[in-house]
């Protein structure tokens, strides 16, 4: 298929080559060890895209993943080494970098994951992974000295710039031009919708949100270590402030107040106090917290609980592939093959890609 994608088409996410993220187990049997570039795209090199290039958006690390080795292709240098050269060191961002492990970093934070009412360490995640797709560390004054040079031309000529800002393709709510959300809020009182570029990211145990004001030069940046906060509720808050509306705190996590409920005063209070919010505009329903919580039971041995968790999640999210995988591997934990075979088929309908779930369900052929 190589011959039907372009730059653009990696560039905007509308290659249609699968996100290596998403693949069934990726996250457990893949991201502890090292990799080439060129080791690692044959995960994915082989793929049957989602659709013709071109033709939607379909958000892929995958394709930034191979403008990384296109650029050590193209110049000869390894990746790491083009942004040192052409972005860091000209603009003096000296606390920014490609994140290697073994590299002791001054005030390097740590990442973290909540779990039930306190926190554990992220899992170790292999910065040859995410490679150009993220792997970088940097802080709030660096990101300050890269948003600056956008409006200069020192990184970019204007004809590019123009290139990167460009709303070429929907995408979700907005659109998307080179590795940027552009959108329009509104901000009230008849004024024109405010432009703004945005994009967040993360990886284990850490998320991250920048939004760029161009009219105003103004810059939203949060590096977060807990990983899955609430970030973009409170970009939203901070974008309203800066122009004088009535804002909105963040919602409380549902997920994670289930757990202290069901923690304190027992699993039947949990559900209980879930039946009784579930439709609560007070409370952020999130499919990953829900799923964590699930798994947490599962390595409780609470196999019972971890059923009907997952399958509150399925309720809540039945797009969603990875929620009745979830509760295929509860039914299995739990000795109930038929039902695990039944949700991994619904799982499949979903992600054909679901290699466990294809396993699973010719194993148990009846």
């Amino acid at each position: 298929t190589g011959d039907k994608i372009t730059l653009h088409h990696l560039l905007t996410h509308t290659s249609g080559i699968p996100n290596y993220t998403a693949y069934a187990d990726f996250f457990k049997n893949e991201t502890r060890n090292p990799y080439q570039p060129e080791e690692f795209i044959k995960l994915f090199s082989d793929s049957t895209l989602h659709f013709t290039p071109g033709k939607k958006f379909e958000y892929s690390n995958s394709g930034y993943f191979l403008l990384g080795a296109i650029l050590e292709k193209v110049t000869g240098r390894p990746y790491e080494l083009v942004l040192q050269e052409n972005i860091l060191t000209p603009l003096g961002m000296t606390n920014t970098g490609f994140d290697h492990y073994a590299t002791i970093l001054k005030n390097r934070a740590a990442g973290y994951e909540k779990e039930g009412s306190g926190y554990k360490n992220a899992d170790y995640i292999d910065m040859s992974i995410p490679y150009a797709a993220g792997s970088m560390y940097s802080t709030v004054e660096d990101l300050y000295l890269w948003d600056q040079a956008l409006y200069t031309e020192q990184l970019l000529s204007s004809k590019y710039k123009e290139l990167l800002f460009t709303p070429f393709i929907p995408a979700w709510s907005s659109s998307y031009g080179y590795g940027w959300f552009i959108m329009q809020l509104p901000i009230g009182g008849g004024n024109d919708p405010l432009l703004i570029h945005q994009h967040d990211g993360g990886v284990n145990g850490f998320h991250t949100v920048i939004s760029r004001i161009p009219s105003e030069k103004h810059m939203i940046v949060m590096l977060n270590n807990t990983g899955h906060a609430a970030l973009n509720d409170i970009n939203l808050a901070i974008n309203a402030i800066l122009h004088d509306l009535p804002y909105q705190l963040p919602k409380r996590s549902f997920a994670k107040t289930l757990w202290e409920v069901a923690s304190t005063k027992g699993f039947e209070a949990g559900l209980q106090w879930f039946n009784e919010n579930r439709n609560s505009t007070d409370y952020e329903l999130n499919e990953y917290e829900i799923n964590v919580m699930g798994y947490q039971l599962l390595n409780m041995q609470k196999t019972k609980e971890a059923i009907i968790v997952f399958q509150l999640n399925v309720d809540a999210f039945p797009e969603s592939w990875n929620t009745y995988d979830s509760l295929a591997e509860a039914y299995i934990q739990d000795g109930n093959e038929e039902m695990a075979v039944v949700y991994y088929k619904k799982s499949l309908k979903l992600n054909s890609k679901n290699t466990n779930a294809k396993k699973y369900i010719k194993a148990h052929k009846s």
